[in-house]
């Protein structure tokens, strides 16, 4: 289940306007007037940019005890705890159908995740012509029906149904519980049909991943979509490789988790053999008491004052567990997020340090970029677009690099204002003109997109807004 953009994936500069602490640092009116450039750039919107059709950038070297380790982990447990008793897959060849309210381009993504899956995975996955039902079932519905069923999630997964509409007969029944799978034989997914481009896509990634292998997610995975945290927007390639030991014939559905322990270690050998000579990296469990306290930060019907004192709960245990990973800056950003309706002031501090801990690993060079863009914004309305600058330098690239359209028009409209107070209004529309089409794909409709572009012009201080 991808939880509600909204709610919990806070990283990903997607959250409505006014909702929480807004979009960007510090909180943003949306009526403020726009520069002129941009008041140019908002009656007529580009075409919409895509992504070319490829892989995830290379991910870091990983060693074959922490891959198994995580494989296990990943594999024998759901996101709510409980156990799985036996390892399942799909048997045979997956065939995928594609039915409802499929918007513009959603067939495109689809098309391009299965030819990866192939590709990269080694599963043998095909998607049948419109009209025909397979044993793995897309379902584009509006995300107010997904809603009803699941009022926290933005899109989902279950077991032994075709169709919306047999969700809750399917629930009564037990027919949806995964614990009593033996193997995977039919499974549909649900997903937006009036969201943003990037979020149906997102959707698409993350629930397929789950569909054919793993059903946990795991807090102390940096370069996964098998992660809460929701950083990562398409596979990985650790997913991939996640994926491939998934579908190894090594393996088969049924087998308890000491058969499949067994046999991994060979197993890696022939899939991972870098990793026999790398050195674990043995980042400790992550206890169910940050993870409450997490929830309670980034969940549906939480006031905004207890959000707080969740996330400054998190960073309190994150300190007392030792961590200095990737999880210690998940914790300092949601307090830096939170933060900045009430504290401005404290909430830089709080992103400065999570920015600080992602800039040490290139693994998290993602997360990084994510945190550049909102110590970018607290610049711009320092007045101080020099430093904005520095900060976003490079950062575009990452962005491309990950095919997350929303981060990166972020990245160039926030550019493109400082190179406009920096003196440089021809580099200033190109690179706003730029992020506009990569903003159709990751805002969605045009309302959005010129909202974000004067919610950025508004950090301007000679507009009156400072810190």
């Amino acid at each position: 289940m991808r939880p509600l953009r909204a709610l919990c994936t806070l990283l990903s500069l997607g959250l409505p306007l006014g909702l929480l602490t807004g979009c960007m640092a510090p909180p943003l009116e949306t009526s403020a007037t726009p520069t002129r450039a941009a008041q140019q750039a908002l009656p007529d919107l580009p075409p919409m940019k895509l992504f070319a059709a490829s892989g995830a950038p290379d991910s870091l070297p990983i060693s074959n005890a922490d891959l198994a380790r995580d494989f296990l982990d990943l594999s024998f447990q759901l996101e709510s705890g409980r156990s799985l008793p036996v390892f399942t897959r799909f048997e045979g060849q997956i065939r995928v159908g594609l039915a409802g309210q499929v918007p513009p381009g959603m067939a495109r993504d689809l098309d391009a995740v299965i030819a990866r899956l192939r590709r990269e995975a080694g599963i043998d996955i095909i998607r049948l012509p419109s009209g025909y039902e397979g044993n793995l079932n897309i379902n584009a519905v509006p995300g107010e029906e997904i809603r009803k069923e699941l009022p926290a999630a933005a899109c989902f997964v279950v077991p032994g149904i075709t169709r919306l509409s047999q969700y809750r007969q399917a629930r009564r029944q037990d027919r949806t519980d995964w614990t009593r799978l033996k193997t995977r034989s039919k499974l549909a997914i649900f997903v937006p049909s009036d969201a943003a481009p990037q979020e149906t896509r997102d959707c698409l990634h993350e629930e397929l991943a789950q569909a054919l292998g793993p059903l946990n997610d795991l807090y102390r995975l940096p370069d996964s979509t098998f992660n809460d945290d929701n950083i990562h927007s398409i596979l990985t390639r650790y997913d991939m490789l996640i994926l491939r030991m998934t579908y190894a014939p090594e393996l088969r559905s049924g087998m308890s988790r000491a058969e499949v322990q067994a046999r991994l270690p060979d197993l890696l050998d022939r899939l991972n053999p870098g990793g026999r000579n790398v050195a674990p990296r043995h980042l400790g469990a992550t206890p169910q008491a940050w993870m409450n306290e997490v929830a309670r930060a980034l969940g549906p019907g939480i006031s905004p004052a207890n959000r707080v004192r969740g996330a400054r709960q998190a960073v309190a245990l994150a300190q007392s567990y030792g961590w200095t990973d990737h999880r210690l800056a998940f914790s300092y950003y949601m307090l830096g997020r939170l933060s900045q309706s009430q504290d401005p002031r404290a909430a830089h501090r709080y992103l400065l340090q999570a920015h600080q801990l992602y800039s040490r690993d290139r693994g998290t060079r993602l997360h990084a970029a994510h945190t550049a863009v909102q110590l970018a914004a607290f610049a711009l309305a320092g007045g101080d677009p020099e430093k904005a600058l520095a900060l976003l330098s490079g950062r575009a690239q990452v962005a491309r690099e990950y095919q997350n359209a929303m981060l990166l028009a972020n990245i160039e409209m926030l550019r493109a204002e400082a190179l406009e107070q920096t003196g440089q209004p021809q580099e200033a529309r190109r690179v706003r003109l730029d992020s506009l089409g990569w903003a159709r794909y990751g805002f969605g409709p045009d309302w959005a997109v010129r909202a974000r572009l004067q919610e950025i012009a508004a950090l301007n201080p000679a507009r009156g807004k400072s810190l």
